[in-house]
């Protein structure tokens, strides 16, 4: 079979999508590869298709055993046999699947990054042909990268040890161009092929909300999301388990991921989230990477990330079949002071050395600080987070993100930004951000008393400028380097060279201020849900519980027997016949003989009906 008829018998695609053929082509010539592409742009098949076309092994080295599960799962329902080896087997199990490895019955394993050394595994793997070592969420592998993982660094040690060197490729979703750089430098890839298609996800809807309540404002938006599964991140587990117990009390379907809780407990909760048996995880970041589930809606974070590669990594976890979803921010002040305590009280890198661990921390905060001004930012924030990973040339517009939705004027705001500068500096610039808002907004506070700022010059001097305002305003001197702040736990307000340019009067100082909403956050919630639940009662809403009775038959995720895209595809096409069905995306031919009849027979009951009235 050529690569078109493997992508399309075991897969059910009639065409590549950007950057897959050239990665796929360039594997195949023996050429290494490094894929940078958006979650769920199919990145899994660049390295899938050649492994099943090349003679030897492809081993895929994975950092979660989730991911793993999740990976295999797929490629043995789409008819392809695959195994995985990692903790989650028992030793009798781990030798039984390395024994069928050794008689050639896997052209895909997927390891454990800790198992490359042990003898066990590299006396098999010097006594069989490998064709590939395919590198996944290989950001890992880089000190700079968001997820920074020392085990990755003995993939370099296994390659070496093997008698003759495999195809070498890597892919990540998030990674800037250090990262990217240090990922071929320390893989010592060679003359790679470079594919990096984007980091657009125009299918997601981006917003961040400041509300006072974030629960009711969490909830508000489950209730006009009946039934749609959901993901909702919380910094602590305390806050896990809080959130997660309100929700079941309010009646939501709900569970919970954290690493506080036992094996046992988390594997059952995330099953319980895949399978679709709850419709909501509450968790900490330590759930998502390598869950391949299509049909997640919405991906809540109640409170900010330390960073945007986090953050766009969580969200990539929504809609990962192109259809619709939103992706809500609820910020607070609190969560700077949490990040900034993680930060400091760092455990992953211990491993390293004083200097190099400082350096890391350094970065951190300064990533900390690109996160918080995302939440900040009046501007388009798809274009804010493409220019960070170093994609240029957007319109600032997008259409799709809470900023684009709200009418802006643009204000000229250089008084304002003339007092701040003048509060710092008359403070001699020993103060944090709070304090010198309260200050020239007038408040009478204990703090204000104790550092005696009520005799500060500008004093109550924007008293009648609201204090949203005033702090949109100072956040965009401190993005726009006007002012900046220092990386302490309580960062201080600080100067620069370009507040004496304002200071002075030779500079203006304009933004963006909100004006009104176009379309409220409600209003557009309401409208959605009246949406999803006339798609209940659809052809739509019959082909997907026809697919939860297979899958609970079968014990098997729903979206692996087929995903929502693909039910939609069906519900546009209507197929009456096996060659019609075929043309439906994300159905092959090893999908069409387990499940296919079935749903042609679901298709004609429902047309017949409609046909009847």
């Amino acid at each position: 079979m050529d690569k078109y008829e493997v992508l399309k018998r075991y897969f059910g695609y009639d065409s590549f999508r950007e950057g897959q053929e050239l990665l796929i082509d360039s594997i195949l010539d023996g050429r290494d590869a490094l894929g940078i592409m958006p979650t769920g742009s199919g990145k899994s098949i660049c390295y899938q298709v050649p492994a099943l076309m090349m003679d030897g092994v492809t081993l895929v080295i994975s950092p979660l055993i989730s991911l793993m599960k999740d990976q295999v799962a797929a490629l043995n329902q789409a008819g392809i046999h695959a195994a995985f080896l990692n903790s989650s087997l028992t030793y009798s199990q781990y030798r039984k699947a390395l024994g069928f490895a050794r008689e050639g019955r896997y052209p895909i394993i997927y390891v454990a990054p800790e198992r490359l050394m042990t003898e066990e595994f590299l006396s098999f793997a010097l006594h069989v042909k490998i064709a590939m070592v395919a590198v996944d969420e290989a950001h890992c592998v880089s000190q700079w990268g968001q997820d920074f993982r020392p085990s990755y660094l003995k993939i370099v040690e296994f390659i070496d040890k093997l008698p003759k060197r495999p195809v070498i490729s890597a892919f990540t979703a998030t990674a800037t161009r250090e990262v990217r750089e240090d990922v071929m430098g320390i893989l010592g890839l060679r003359d790679p092929v470079l594919a990096t298609t984007g980091y657009d996800r125009p299918n997601l809807y981006l917003g961040v909300q400041t509300p006072k309540d974030k629960y009711a404002t969490m909830r508000n938006f489950i209730e006009c999301h009946p039934g749609q599964s959901g993901i909702i991140y919380c910094a602590t587990r305390k806050l896990v388990e809080e959130v997660c117990g309100r929700l079941i009390r309010d009646g939501f379907s709900a569970t919970r991921y954290h690493a506080g809780l036992e094996d046992a407990e988390r594997r059952n909760n995330q099953d319980d989230f895949i399978y679709d048996r709850s419709t909501i995880m509450v968790a900490t970041n330590a759930f998502g990477m390598g869950i391949d589930k299509s049909n997640v809606r919405y991906v809540i974070h109640y409170n900010m990330p330390k960073n945007l590669e986090s953050y766009y990594q969580e969200v990539g976890r929504c809609s990962r079949d192109g259809e619709s979803g939103e992706c809500i921010l609820l910020y607070s002040g609190q969560d700077v002071i949490t990040n900034q305590f993680f930060i400091d009280n760092n455990q992953d890198n211990e491993e390293l050395d004083d200097e190099t661990r400082e350096l890391v921390m350094v970065r951190d905060r300064e990533r900390l600080k690109k996160m918080t001004y995302y939440c900040f930012s009046n501007d388009c924030l798809r274009e804010y987070i493409l220019k960070y990973f170093g994609e240029y040339g957007g319109s600032n517009y997008c259409g799709n993100c809470c900023n684009c939705l709200q009418h802006f004027e643009t204000v000229d705001v250089t008084d304002i930004a003339k007092a701040l500068i003048g509060c710092v500096s008359a403070s001699r610039q020993r103060f944090g951000a709070s304090l010198i808002l309260d200050t020239v907004h007038g408040a009478n506070t204990n703090k204000i008393r104790q550092y005696h700022m009520e005799e500060n010059i500008y004093y109550a001097q924007l008293s009648k400028v609201p204090i949203y305002t005033l702090r949109s305003v100072l956040n965009y001197l401190l993005m726009q380097g006007y002012l900046t702040t220092t990386d302490d736990t309580y960062a201080v307000v600080k100067l620069t060279e370009r507040s004496e340019e304002v200071a002075a009067g030779r500079e203006i100082v304009t933004m963006k201020l909100p004006k009104e909403q176009e379309l409220t956050v409600r209003a557009r919630r309401e409208k959605q849900g009246r949406k999803n639940a006339a798609a209940d009662n659809s052809l739509f809403g019959q082909l997907r519980a026809l697919r939860s009775e297979i899958a609970r038959r079968e014990k098997v995720p729903p979206y692996l027997v087929f995903s929502d895209k693909t039910l939609e595809h069906m519900c546009v096409i209507k197929p009456k016949n096996k060659k019609e069905m075929l043309a439906v995306t994300g159905v092959g031919e090893f999908k069409f003989e387990k499940y296919g009849e079935a749903f042609l027979e679901k298709i004609v009951e429902a047309r017949e009906k409609t046909d009847g009235v």
